[in-house]
């Protein structure tokens, strides 16, 4: 089949009828090889099918729109819902699941059950749900549906199996937890108020028993209406009617009072020995006025009452501030007898819980810590300190503490980088955290044995990038690095700098790490990139800055207006690092007063600094700004430390910079690189042609013969379909390309003084037309677009064009439309392409041309329009030359063609194992010198002829591209296999890694398919419609790495991550955590005998008795639907699996068991006491009869 398979290739790369899209799979003139015979590609394959399993393994970050917060006091575990229906459970570090509802409702209550290994979860869509913790992936095992009332509040008592869940509709109902089926016994809310209330007391917002006596429930209203309801005698001991509506309402833990929070800023004491009036009302952020009122003060949304055995109560709430001040910040406010503390947060509160050392609710509650659920952020106050220091957060709650806007993740990474990272970024922690250790401590996990060196890097908005340790599925930050502190900062009021105030102009885009070498980049989104060395020590030094200018020029044209002609471009051939070196306008072109013109977006800083241990700017390249057009964005980089060289790329060419010299070695436009053997023959344009019709400029040569004709002809000028192909300030062609623009309709005119000048996205080519687009349509219809919104650059391919839109981070969530599923394959005529960008780039060794004879250091080159650049160099290998010999780079190099644009290079040798690039072996610039031993270069190099012995020299190439896979074997080029990845959609990202000892080529798809070929020869090992729509956040993020994992952002604020590897699959469990472990539960405490007297009969209250079947009998089947889930019995041999599932099936048969028993011993001591009455009146009656005679009676 393989042979069949290369004759087929072997055919249509010399079959003549293929259209200028179709790949050639030959030389750069086209000329077809011979396929190579098999003993060249006998590689044996290892990986099946069966190796690959797609599944998440663990989400890290903070939940994404916190709706809920709970609390198990004798495990120690926190659980927090979240408005897309996710649940994260939380213990010690290492214990961390997510959950996720399958209806996606909002998460409205979370309640424990204690020391149990349950949670009942209360969602939007009006459902309860029980979930078995008792599992290292928790699961539902009953669900209950209201039909016909919507759930407000849910209260569970402790060690009850009975959950009160109160509604809309102000009723309150009772549900049995062990079955999840709805108890008949319903307290109605016209039965609770009195008769002669005339309104509806409103929703219920709160249920909780009281301490004193279990068999009194307190119900809280809306509108102020509290009802002390006897469970017993069904009815009520009291009613208040309070003229403020009630949020919140808590119990001191004698029974004997209750405190409220109202709408009007108030706390309200009330005493159940006097309810018509409260005892003590409270404003405690609310000031008397000059004229003797109360200042009106916002709503108090909770309350916590919580008493101390060797000091005053506790008073805990949110909110209460007075209005008059505008724009202070959410507030927890803190009472402990006199002393008022008032902590504010940064984000608004969701919901906090005092955290107490009792699960009882009778007994002296002792709180030791607040859990405060923020917005965006999870904050521990410790309250055993008078200054309530927060404890210091031992999760990763912060990677959106500004936004993410890139992703690279490392496996396998050396072992000594993750203990070096941490030691300097431990230097610069926050202080001042309390001293205690993190309360949220219950599960058990242990550090697997299927676990290597593992980084995250994250690029942000603010231009800080942190690293991760990612090792043994979980997350912790290693070292913060802010990119900014290499520019002077931004003044308001200056001019070009006044325009980038308010955005963020050092976002970051890309980055590059090496991690032997330790050379790390940074591409932002200013144009600019920083190169960074590692150092352990601190040092002064300057940073280099290098600017690099991309020339515009245009000549006098007829054109509809006069802002309309907008300057072509060009590239200049030769660049100066001298910052501020003028390049004289060209005749023809428009330099008005004001424009601005070889100026940076951003200035590096000039003097000498002191830079910290860690990584240290070394390097900065700019873009500059060209007649008034800004600089486009940077899409493609690639750095290598053995060759000292930098090369990068945008929609107007590229530049390689030897950063060892600090020199600009190249820097052309695409067309410039193709010399001769450019495969598209792009033809001039007359000025006349682009003024027609816009029904003429639609029509695209999609014929087979117009286009044979235009391949036919060979341009005779520099002027290449609007773009100047020279180096020197040639002037452009008048021609303009007809590009439809998108929805946002045509952006011509130069740019306002608004717009900064990094968020242009319009390109420098010259465009005079534009065509009538819908102003409706929804999606991307290809990469294109989505790289425009990502990078705001414009660059066109043979499929498609679109028009570049701004990027805003401030609304980057808005604009997280779905990719369309669909795009045009159809249109390969290149007429409507105007730039080739550069999108992705590889340094390697490799065979610059067929006829080398040994691999030479080379540079891969991927353009967009599906077009792949061999372009090899020179570069010295003695340490004195390299730093004074100049490397030489001569692009006349192979020309391969893919269709699509062009994601990713990698090489094999050809016994199909993983070639990496040559590094140098990290050594610490700034270390002392030692004359004895002078301090040389170390270069590692994997050159393929070394592995060579019964293949012969070569090696061989696999190209990506987002529609298909090719397997080239170098230096012959002939194309061994070509796999069309996708025909409806697009390739988002490819990458070539290792799983299960071998190498395979990964991909995702704009449509969420996630697949995996084998190499070389590119046979589909797994295809997976894993999410089921893409947005830009995921598009921008997802990255894969070696061991088959991969990560995304799955919502601004949490990093997803998965396996494609059945092998990690199947370990998967065993480097989960345990959130469930055995712990008894404390004892109550003796009350003593005349509290146990005096207090009340709560310890004789039986709710079987009350809410059972036999007394309450069976509620409405309308009312709500019992779903059962994969975790109860009927889905037990699905969910569950071994002991596990055994454990599961045996406790529930254990309890059925109990519960029948239960019912028989009930009935036996029935029985009985029915014997012993008989017994005791027969023998009355014995004893009345026994002396009576015969006649007597």
């Amino acid at each position: 089949m393989k042979k069949f398979r290369k004759v087929l290739d072997g055919l249509t790369t010399s079959s003549p009828g293929g259209t200028m899209g179709s790949p050639s799979c030959g030389s750069a003139a086209g000329t077809p090889t011979a396929a190579p015979t098999p003993k060249e590609i006998d590689v044996q394959e290892t990986l099946v099918s069966e190796n690959f399993q797609l599944c998440k393994t663990v989400r890290h970050g903070f939940p994404y729109q916190p709706t809920a917060l709970a609390f198990d006091p004798v495990q120690k575990i926190l659980a927090i819902g979240s408005r897309s229906g996710g649940v994260r459970i939380l213990g010690r570090p290492g214990v961390d699941c997510y959950c996720q509802h399958e209806s996606g409702a909002a998460v409205l209550q979370l309640q424990f059950l204690v020391n149990e290994g349950a949670l009942v979860t209360a969602c939007a869509d009006d459902t309860l749900h029980l979930w078995n913790l008792r599992q290292r992936r928790p699961a539902v095992l009953h669900s209950l549906k209201f039909n016909r009332e919507r759930i407000t509040f849910c209260h569970l008592p402790f060690q009850s199996k009975w959950l009160y869940v109160g509604t809309e509709r102000g009723n309150t109902h009772i549900v049995n937890i062990e079955s999840f089926i709805l108890s008949g016994y319903v307290i109605m809310w016209n039965k609770a108020i009195e008769l002669s209330t005339k309104t509806h007391p409103g929703p219920v917002v709160h249920l909780s028993d009281s301490p004193k006596d279990e068999g009194k429930l307190l119900i809280g209203f809306e509108s102020g209406t509290i009802v002390q309801w006897d469970l017993r005698v069904k009815k009520a001991d009291f009613r208040i009617y309070y003229d403020e509506a009630i949020h919140s309402v808590g119990w001191h833990h004698e029974g004997k009072q209750f405190m409220c929070s109202h709408s009007d800023g108030s706390l309200t004491m009330w005493n159940l020995r006097n309810t018509t009036k409260p005892f003590q009302v409270t404003f405690p952020h609310g000031k008397i006025q000059k004229d003797g009122r109360k200042e009106s003060c916002k709503p108090i949304l909770k309350v916590e009452y919580k008493t101390c055995r060797n000091s005053e109560p506790f008073i805990i709430f949110s909110g209460g501030l007075s209005y008059d001040k505008a724009g202070r910040r959410p507030t927890l406010t803190i009472m402990h007898g006199k002393a008022i503390t008032v902590l504010e947060m940064d984000y608004p509160i969701v919901e906090f819980m005092a955290l107490c050392e009792t699960p009882y609710n009778n007994e002296v509650q002792e709180p030791y810590a607040v859990v405060v659920l923020l917005e965006k952020d999870l904050i521990v106050v410790d309250l055993t300190q008078s200054n309530f220091p927060v404890f210091e957060n031992p999760y990763p709650m912060d990677i959106h503490e500004s936004p993410v806007t890139c992703t690279a993740y490392f496996a396998e990474c050396p072992p000594d980088i993750i203990p070096i990272l941490y030691s300097i970024g431990a230097k610069h922690k926050k202080t001042g955290y309390s001293q205690k250790e993190w309360p949220i401590a219950g599960g058990t996990w242990t550090l697997g044995s299927h676990t290597y060196p593992e980084i995250i890097i994250t690029g942000h908005a603010d231009g800080s990038i942190k690293f991760w340790d990612a090792s043994a599925i979980t997350l912790q930050m290693l070292y913060k690095l802010k990119t900014s502190k290499a520019f002077e900062k931004p003044k308001q009021g200056e001019g070009r700098a006044a325009e980038l105030v308010e955005e963020d102009p050092f976002a970051v885009q890309m980055v590059s790490w090496c991690p032997q070498s330790r050379i790390f980049c940074v591409v932002g989104i200013s144009a600019h990139i920083i190169l960074y060395r590692f150092s352990k020590y601190d040092a002064n030094t300057q940073i280099v800055s290098l600017e690099v200018r991309l020339q515009c020029e245009s000549e006098d044209v007829i054109s509809p207006s006069e802002n309309e002609n907008n300057p072509c471009f060009t590239e200049s051939g030769s660049h100066s690092p001298q910052p501020h070196q003028q390049h004289p306008p060209s005749p023809g072109s428009r330099t008005p007063e004001g424009i601005k013109d070889s100026i940076p977006c951003l200035k590096v800083k000039d003097r000498m600094v002191r830079v910290p241990p860690g990584y240290q700017a070394e390097l900065v390249i700019q873009l500059l700004w060209v007649d008034g057009e800004p600089p486009q964005q940077i899409t493609s980089l690639d750095v290598n430390s053995a060759y000292g060289l930098l090369a990068f790329g945008n929609c107007n060419g590229l530049a390689v910079v030897d950063y060892m010299q600090k020199t600009i070695l190249l820097c052309v436009s695409t067309l410039d690189l193709y010399g001769a053997a450019d495969p598209y023959q792009r033809l001039t344009r007359s000025p006349r042609r682009n003024r027609q019709s816009t029904s003429g400029l639609t029509e695209l040569s999609d014929n087979q013969q117009s286009i044979d004709m235009e391949r036919s002809k060979s341009p005779t000028s520099d002027h290449v379909n609007g773009h100047c192909t020279s180096p020197t300030s040639q002037p452009c062609s008048a021609g303009k390309p007809r590009v439809p623009m998108g929805p946002e309709g045509p952006r011509l005119t130069r740019r306002g003084p608004g717009r900064p000048p990094f968020r242009k996205a319009q390109s420098a080519a010259c465009m005079e037309i534009s065509l009538p687009v819908s102003h409706t349509e929804v999606g991307y219809a290809s990469r294109r677009a989505m790289l425009q919104q990502l990078h705001g650059v414009t660059m066109y391919s043979h499929d498609e064009h679109h028009t570049s839109a701004p990027y805003c981070w401030s609304e980057r969530e808005s604009r997280e439309n779905s990719f369309s599923r669909s795009r045009s394959s159809s249109v390969s005529s290149i007429d409507r392409d105007t730039k080739e960008a550069i999108t992705t780039l590889q340094f390697g060794e490799s065979y610059g041309r067929k006829t080398d004879a040994v691999p030479t250091p080379c540079l891969w080159v991927g353009t967009s329009l599906g077009v792949v650049l061999l372009i090899p160099m020179s570069i010295p290998t003695d340490q004195e030359d390299r730093m004074e010999e100049p490397v030489t780079i001569g692009p006349s190099g192979a020309v391969l063609m893919l269709k699509g644009s062009v994601l990713r290079f990698s090489f094999l040798d050809c016994m199909g194992a993983l070639l990496q690039s040559p590094y140098e072996v990290w050594r610490d610039p700034n270390a002392p010198e030692d004359p004895d031993r002078p301090r040389k270069r170390k270069l590692v190099h994997f050159s393929p002829s070394s592995s060579q012995d019964t293949c012969g020299d070569g090696h061989l190439a696999v190209v990506c591209s987002e529609r298909q896979a090719k397997v080239f074997l170098m230096p012959s080029q002939s194309c061994l296999f070509v796999h069309n990845i996708t025909e409806s959609s697009f390739v988002l990202r490819a990458d070539v890694v290792s799983v299960s000892n071998s190498v395979c080529l990964a991909c995702f798809c704009a449509n969420g398919h996630v697949m995996t070929l084998s190499l070389p020869s590119l046979r589909p090992l797994m295809d997976i419609n894993y999410l089921p729509l893409t947005d830009m956040r995921i598009a921008r993020t997802f990255c894969f790495t070696n061991g088959g994992q991969a990560l995304y952002l799955s919502s601004p604020t949490e990093i997803q991550r998965i396996t494609y590897s059945q092998e990690m699959c199947d370990n998967l469990q065993e480097m989960l955590g345990e959130l469930f472990t055995p712990i008894e539960t404390p004892e109550a405490q003796n009350r003593g005998f005349l509290k146990g007297f005096f207090g009340g009969n709560a310890n004789t209250f039986d709710r079987e008795e009350l809410f059972g079947e036999a007394a309450a009998g069976k509620a409405s089947r309308s009312l709500a639907q019992h779903i059962p889930g994969q975790g109860g019995m009927e889905g037990m041999k699905v969910a569950a699996s071994g002991v596990v599932g055994d454990l599961a099936r045996a406790r529930i048969a254990l309890d059925e068991r109990g519960q029948r028993l239960g019912e028989l011993e009930e009935r036996t001591a029935l029985m009985m006491t029915s014997a012993e009455t008989f017994s005791k009146h027969a023998h009355e009656l014995m004893l009345k009869c026994k002396d009576k005679k015969w006649y007597q009676f």
